[in-house]
Formats: C-alpha cells, sequence, structure tokens
C-alpha cells in the first residue's frame, strides 16, 4: 500500500508542475509579447517567444499524458 501512495504522491507533484510550467508560460509569454510591442522589439523576436512557449507546453502536453497513462495503468 505504501508503494501505491508514493507513486500517487509522484504523479501529483507531476501534476502540480505542469499547472505551474502551464500558468508561467502563460503569464511570461504575454509579458514578453507586451514588452516586445512595446519596446519596438523586431518580430522574429516575437517568433522565438512564441516557440519557447510551444515548447513549454508541448513538455506540458506529454508530462499530463504520462500522468493519464500511469493512472489508467494503476487502475487496471
Amino acid at each position: 500500500m505504501t508503494g501505491n501512495r508514493s507513486a500517487a504522491m509522484a504523479q501529483a507533484r507531476k501534476a502540480r508542475m505542469v499547472g505551474i510550467v502551464i500558468a508561467a508560460t502563460m503569464v511570461v509569454w504575454m509579458g514578453l509579447q507586451f514588452l516586445g510591442g512595446t519596446l519596438g522589439l523586431p518580430e522574429r523576436y516575437a517568433f522565438l517567444f512564441d516557440f519557447a512557449a510551444i515548447a513549454a507546453l508541448i513538455w506540458a502536453l506529454v508530462v499530463t499524458a504520462q500522468i493519464w497513462r500511469a493512472r489508467r495503468d494503476d487502475k487496471g
């Protein structure tokens, strides 16, 4: 039973990390978009910010899929 509890705790930590990454990514991305427009930075920086945000969100999607599969396998 202890193994299940520690696995559930690990999944909860992963899920919490995913939530933090998603929220922080959106806040930082919006801030950088605003800052870039305000400072008149070239469009290539906007694309750089966009790609960095996409990379973070893809990571979050992969980890979420891992959590989902682990929970599904634990129940089966």
